[in-house]
């Protein structure tokens, strides 16, 4: 494998809102491609809940920017509003986290051609799973640990975009049962479970980049 390009700092700029200043943005870390054909496409990365600690520099977050890179995919991870050098206050709203997203897609839109994977982890996943409902170039979606009682399955199934689900066996947040329950009703989703896993990953991360990099490889439209 070639080796491994450097991370560098990212200005992604907000909407304009009523709670939000004049040229308010979040900070982000671009990741290139791993290789020199140039990207595949473009994958952006949500952490966990920003009023529970959840940051860009979560393990789990990075270990997906990392496994998108190894498949030749520009990946940006980014802090909610509030959190590091963000703007704005820290939300526990989930319509707040897809203006968040929302804006980081627009951000990858903007610079990088071809196809984007939705990903995130925990809370981050929900609002990927619904920034992408109306992203027409979000072609995969990657949710790590999602709530499943908070899954949207009938808008997902409706949109039709292939989905991997990562789960821990022992997750309490995730009960397996529910998820399977969700996900039975999404066409194109493919679910992972990696055992003795809770809903912090703390031994499970590289289970996520293995079955991050195994699904997109075995979905590549190159």
């Amino acid at each position: 494998m070639s080796p491994r390009p450097f991370e560098r700092p990212a200005t992604i700029a907000l909407p304009g809102l009523p709670e939000l200043a004049a040229g308010s943005s979040l900070d982000g870390l671009w990741l290139p491609e791993v290789g020199d054909g140039g990207p595949s496409g473009a994958a952006v990365i949500a952490a966990p809940h920003p009023q529970m600690g959840g940051s860009m520099d979560s393990p789990v977050v990075t270990e997906l920017a990392l496994a998108c890179s190894d498949l030749g995919f520009v990946s940006l991870r980014f802090n909610w509003r509030g959190i590091g050098a963000s703007a704005g206050v820290a939300s526990g709203e989930m319509v707040d986290a897809v203006t968040d997203y929302r804006a980081a897609l627009s951000f990858m839109e903007d610079s990088v051609d071809g196809a984007i994977v939705a990903c995130g982890y925990s809370w981050g996943a929900l609002a990927a799973a619904r920034a992408c409902l109306d992203a027409s170039r979000v072609r995969k979606l990657i949710l790590v640990a999602p709530p499943p009682e908070m899954l949207d399955a009938p808008a997902l199934d409706e949109r039709g975009v292939p989905t991997l689900v990562i789960a821990g066996d022992r997750d309490s947040y995730v009960p397996i049962p529910a998820l399977r329950a969700v996900l039975d009703g999404i066409d194109g989703s493919k679910l992972v479970i990696l055992e003795g896993v809770d809903h912090f990953f703390m031994n499970g991360l590289a289970g996520i980049g293995e079955a991050t990099r195994a699904w997109l490889e075995s979905r590549s439209e190159r």
